[in-house]
């Protein structure tokens, strides 16, 4: 995928850099005609001038009427003639307009080019993504999967799962009802995620900065979150604290009593940052969106609170804060480029058959640690996976084996390694976790 995605970055920057050049080269272009155009207007002008000029000389004045003229009094008038023909330009502006526009489409037509050009590099960018990336799927799909009304179901049940866990119960209810989810299938995707749905309504409560049934479920569970060392309980006190005081002055005793109803239990753990957030009483006459503690008026407080509590909450109930759907797809999109590898080369091999013909992914696929959710060791003795009631153990020479294979191996206290010669008490191998 990185070659890929080089490749295409690789003609992308070849554009861009056309592109640039392109821009200043038009500009220089396009200062040239102005240019041009000014010193035509100029000539224009100026020949314009000189015929106004000339029809301007045609307008004379009458001599002085006579005594004997009936209309005298001296009155002049002014008579005028047809005006001339306009005179014809001289070569020299008529070799300056010509030039002028040669010129002009010069560069107009070299700007077309330019722009054809670059028209043709652009495009072969779709080309090369369409070259680096495959946009045909479906050789990464079993759908015959889904043929079998069982595992259709349970797709339709995962789904269903999903939006439950989204609050969205209506579109859940939809869906079961146009599938024909049996009963008792409708009535396991309610009841598994009744507790995360709760906890997910909270959670955008508090993204909605709305605390007040966080605090109410911190509460019930008080005791098991200190045992478990979670921060989330003084978070919630501490967020609401702020809140209070962020209200200013008319507020300022409502916060003080909060702080010492809810603080008191902190008191020991949190005393120096309790200190810290009495202080922000000194600046409620100014405000706090002009103190230090003008970050906990961002909404980016509220955001990191609620994927604490969120973290917190489905760890504390042993619950899967994402969905098994959101997993699959997650999961899915991250094998998918290894798998597109695979499949060209199998189908270059020609044994893309064998793909189809079994029930597992002809490669290993490195997931990220988010979506391990067991041990991935297997005892190289026994051949089997382990688990709860057969964890793996650690020799003191290193080696690693199950917990049944070392029973198997040991002769009383002692085991011999069956990796190397190395003898040991098998009452030193410790457990270790994956």
């Amino acid at each position: 995928m990185d070659n890929e995605c080089a490749s295409v970055e690789k003609d992308l920057t070849r554009v861009v850099t056309k592109l640039e050049q392109l821009h200043e080269n038009a500009s220089a272009d396009i200062g040239d005609i102005a240019t041009l155009m000014s010193e035509l207007v100029k000539v224009l002008g100026k020949a314009e001038q000189a015929v106004t000029t000339l029809n301007s000389s045609t307008q004379v004045n009458a001599t002085p009427a006579s005594v004997d003229d009936p209309m005298g009094d001296g009155v002049s008038m002014q008579v005028e003639t047809e005006p001339t023909a306009p005179q014809r330009l001289t070569e020299r502006q008529m070799e300056i307009i010509r030039d002028a526009i040669v010129k002009c489409n010069d560069r107009v037509q070299k700007l077309s080019t330019d722009h054809r050009d670059l028209h043709g590099s652009i495009s072969k960018i779709g080309k090369a993504i369409d070259r680096n990336f495959s946009s045909d799927f479906t050789s990464t799909m079993r759908v015959d999967v889904l043929q079998n009304e069982e595992n259709l179901m349970l797709l339709n049940k995962a789904i269903a799962k999903h939006y439950c866990r989204q609050g969205m119960d209506e579109v859940a209810r939809t869906l079961i009802r146009e599938c024909k989810m049996p009963e008792n299938h409708a009535q396991d995707v309610f009841d598994s995620e009744r507790e995360f749905a709760a906890i997910y309504s909270m959670w955008v409560k508090i993204q909605k900065r709305d605390l007040t049934d966080a605090l109410k479920w911190a509460k019930i569970y008080s005791q098991q979150l200190s045992d478990r060392h979670s921060l989330i309980e003084f978070r919630l006190h501490r967020m609401r604290f702020m809140q209070l005081v962020s209200y200013g002055l008319d507020s300022q005793r409502e916060a003080i009593c909060y702080a010492r109803l809810n603080f008191k239990k902190f008191a020991v753990r949190y005393e120096h940052e309790i200190a810290n957030l009495m202080a922000s009483f000194i600046y409620l006459p100014s405000g706090l969106e002009n103190s230090p503690y003008k970050h906990f008026l961002g909404q980016e407080m509220w955001t990191e609170l609620s994927f604490i509590f969120l973290k917190d909450a489905c760890q504390l109930l042993g619950i899967s804060k994402n969905s098994a759907l959101s997993v699959v797809v997650n999961a899915g999109c991250t094998a998918l480029p290894a798998l597109l590898n695979i499949k060209q080369v199998m189908q270059s091999r020609q044994v893309l058959s064998m793909w189809n013909g079994c029930d597992e992914l002809p490669i290993e696929i490195d997931l990220q640690p988010e979506f391990r959710f067991h041990s991935i060791f297997a005892c190289p003795i026994l051949r089997q996976q382990t688990s709860e009631e057969n964890p793996p153990k650690k020799l003191t020479c290193g080696h690693v084996i199950s917990n049944d294979a070392l029973h198997k191996l040991s002769n009383g206290h002692i085991l011999k390694c069956p990796y190397c010669p190395v003898e040991q008490n098998a009452e030193e191998a410790v457990r270790i976790y994956f």
